[in-house]
């Protein structure tokens, strides 16, 4: 489940473990065998049926907390905003106890299941899989919203169809407020030459917590006019440009400009270059511009509310709603979150005026936490996929036997050593694996439930933490 970025999912009701498993495994022979699979899987990835589960959703240990701008002392759940490494759906549910209904905005920007883009999780899953991918996030995001909360999802076209299937049945039918298109602009370039119709949007499918209660700001649900609308539109005496409107003379000054509607034509008021030099090095789906963001947060909440992206990226949620005097949560799971997130959000504090800096009058200022979810297993598999050869593995492999945790079942003697000197290990089929494979099932061995360490675990001395993490935990969690 935890062995690669975000494919990692449970299984429901109705779906059983073979249906989902897939790659390389032993049959009840012993014999080496590829397994076919119903689901085209990605590489590493795990599905964990539900009676698997023991405390895989349970709160995890943090570590390594570091505190950017002006702020010191331990993590306060009042005041601070975070930024958060490690995997999103653990994370989300280490948040549970402590943000249960307090989280006013989500906006999520997920990968997109293309297959083909240069979006550095994985992101080629099978529908059905991206969909519990999805869904184990999504219900545990609506817990976190307040009743009055929403949460946007921005989506194309490979799966927006199937989600809003996915997302009625969370939140509701009665809760879906509107599909917003977002016009990506231009259809010039390498898009114009594209075999059949160019695709021109993307999808934002927006949902309430509560139809009755969510807040809509519906006095800043306005965009300005444009030249060409003026020019059309209005006219012009010595008091300046006015319509009519119900028989009566208004001045352009006097309106608050043309209602927002579902079709929005949002683009980045900086330049390509200013972009990339905002967030160097990121190779996302399509970093949105920061004016998109702006729009969803303006309307959606006040100075003050808590703003979640659990796909946090290069950090653009977590950017535009500090300038916005909103508090924030990040998670992201990628290395990058250090090279990219972190940094950006550094730039913000200094005062950077990119995005919508200058018209939010955006000087710098505040501060965040940066911490991570603490790893035990996870660095056993990290360690395995670091590996070389079949030698390194085998023998990095009896290092990490005797420390970490394995699944139950594993029976390491049979598989070292075998029944008459016929170890598993050294198969002539296992060795014609190619290493990835010989990879694959030695990740498979270990105990998903214990990727990451527990938070009422934290002083048990087989972990190693330091007495300062250990510390952190517990203040973290109020214990």
């Amino acid at each position: 489940m935890l062995n690669f970025p975000f494919k990692d999912c449970i299984l429901e009701g109705g779906q059983s473990k073979d249906e989902a498993d897939y790659g390389i495994g032993f049959n009840k022979d012993g014999v080496l065998e590829e397994k076919p699979s119903k689901r085209k899987e990605v590489f590493f990835n795990e599905v964990i049926a539900k009676d698997d589960i023991d405390v895989l959703l349970n709160p995890k240990a943090i570590m390594n907390m570091k505190s950017y701008g002006e702020r010191e002392g331990e993590i306060d759940h009042e005041k601070d905003n975070l930024l958060m490494k490690g995997n999103n759906l653990l994370a989300l549910y280490s948040l549970l106890p402590i943000y249960r209904g307090k989280i006013k905005l989500i906006y999520i920007d997920p990968p997109y299941n293309t297959g083909n883009d240069s979006f550095q999780y994985n992101d080629n899953f099978n529908h059905s899989t991206w969909l519990t991918f999805m869904k184990n996030r999504l219900e545990v995001a609506k817990e976190l919203l307040r009743d009055d909360g929403s949460i946007y999802i921005t989506l194309d076209y490979n799966e927006v169809h199937y989600a809003k299937i996915l997302t009625d049945e969370i939140f509701g039918r009665e809760n879906f407020q509107r599909e917003i298109i977002w016009n990506l602009g231009s259809v010039s370039g390498y898009k114009s030459t594209v075999k059949g119709y160019v695709r021109q949007h993307e999808t934002i499918l927006f949902y309430s917590k509560n139809n009755s209660k969510y807040f809509f700001n519906k006095k800043l649900a306005y965009t300005e006019y444009t030249e060409n609308y003026i020019q059309n539109s209005f006219k012009e005496d010595g008091n300046g440009k006015y319509r009519f409107r119900n028989g009566e003379k208004v001045y352009l000054s006097e309106l608050k400009g043309l209602p927002i509607g579902d079709v929005w034509d949002v683009y980045s008021l900086q330049t390509r270059t200013q972009a990339k030099e905002l967030v160097q090095d990121f190779k996302g789906q399509g970093q949105k511009p920061e004016e998109l963001i702006e729009r969803v947060i303006q309307i959606s909440t006040e100075e003050g509310d808590i703003v979640l992206d659990f796909f946090g990226g290069s950090g653009t949620t977590g950017a535009v709603a500090h300038k916005m005097k909103r508090r924030w949560i990040m998670i992201e799971q990628m290395d990058y979150v250090e090279t990219i997130t972190k940094v950006r959000m550094e730039k913000v504090i200094e005062g950077e005026q990119g995005g919508i800096s200058k018209n939010q009058k955006w000087e710098g200022g505040g501060s965040f936490c940066y911490f991570e979810l603490a790893k035990w297993n996870e660095k056993a598999k990290e360690q395995l996929l670091s590996c070389n050869s079949l030698e390194e593995l085998k023998k990095l492999f009896h290092k990490l036997y005797e420390k970490y945790f394995f699944k139950y079942n594993f029976n390491a003697k049979r598989f070292f050593e075998g029944q008459n000197g016929d170890a598993i290990v050294e198969r002539e089929e296992f060795k014609e694996l190619s290493l990835s494979k010989q990879k694959e099932i030695f990740c498979k061995m270990l105990d998903l439930n214990q990727m990451y360490i527990l938070a009422n675990e934290v002083e048990d001395k087989v972990y190693e933490l330091s007495e300062e993490d250990i510390i952190l935990t517990k203040n973290f969690y109020n214990r």
